[in-house]
């Protein structure tokens, strides 16, 4: 992806219209996904982004907060009522960490790791929503990410 700035570009006016903003086809996309997640997370009692806190611990089965707020770009004011959910759910649990007081780590329960089993479901499901072969959503999820590191490197 290469960069231009509006200065060098001439931006006809059928462009401007807001169904052709790649800003909203993101943002509405965003939030079709979170719609069509709903009733196949709702099978197994998670919110969308629980589901997205479950995929980050069962590729590492303990971390601290700040580390899985990182990976998803979480604040801790988003991120522990989530958490809080997660373990009165029984599939997580919050311990300080014994080397550092201020740090909380965050393990899976026996429960949360055999949900884990459910991931090949939900990808399947959410898959078939979106209508996409494996290989198309592995070139939008490129595309995304691209964009996500143009944008964030002109911050």
């Amino acid at each position: 992806m290469t960069a231009q700035t509006t200065k060098t570009m001439d931006i006809p006016e059928e462009e401007k219209r807001l169904e052709r903003q790649l800003c909203f086809a993101v943002y509405s996309t965003a939030h079709a996904f979170t719609r069509a997640y709903k009733p196949i997370l709702d099978k197994v009692g998670l919110t969308y982004p629980q589901y997205l806190v479950m995929l980050v611990l069962w590729e590492k089965a303990a971390l601290p907060v700040k580390s899985i707020g990182e990976q998803l770009d979480l604040d801790s004011g988003t991120l522990s009522p989530l958490l809080k959910r997660l373990e009165q759910n029984g599939l997580i649990t919050r311990t300080r960490d014994p080397n550092d007081e201020r740090q909380v780590i965050v393990s899976l329960t026996a429960n949360g790791e055999a949900m884990r089993g459910e991931v090949d479901t939900i990808m399947a499901a959410i898959g078939q929503s979106a209508g996409c072969t494996l290989e198309e959503m592995a070139t939008i999820r490129e595309m995304l990410q691209g964009l996500r590191a143009n944008l964030t490197a002109a911050v």
